[in-house]
């Protein structure tokens, strides 16, 4: 029987309902893609890109606190996170404010 992904440490209610919408279903399957891959699918799925949200599935696979990641491991999970990031946003795409202001049409002009 699987096991809910409330059952992995820091993750709760609502990343199981990010989860399901990115088709990830158990807490099996999210060990066995590993944070970056799980963290692409929620993208895909649209979830909006937040590093804490991304760390703290990072945290929580290892079996720690959320809060546990500091100095340098966090640098290089930051690293991690804005390529990502980056690789999963259409190309061309802004960014940011920029994004949402475009998106209600008072970005750039162009």
């Amino acid at each position: 029987m699987a096991s809910p992904i409330s059952s992995i440490r820091n993750l709760g209610p609502a990343m199981e309902a990010g989860f399901a919408r990115a088709g990830i279903t158990s807490a099996e399957e999210l060990r066995a893609l590993g944070a970056d891959d799980a963290y692409r699918r929620l993208l895909a799925a649209g979830t909006r890109p937040h590093f804490i949200g991304y760390y703290v599935i990072e945290m929580g696979l290892q079996g720690r606190p959320w809060n546990d990641c500091r100095g340098k491991e966090k640098d290089a999970l930051r690293r991690r996170f804005d390529a990502i990031v980056a690789e999963t946003r259409p190309s061309g795409a802004p960014a940011g404010i920029e994004q949402v202001l475009d998106r209600i049409g008072t970005g750039l002009r162009r």
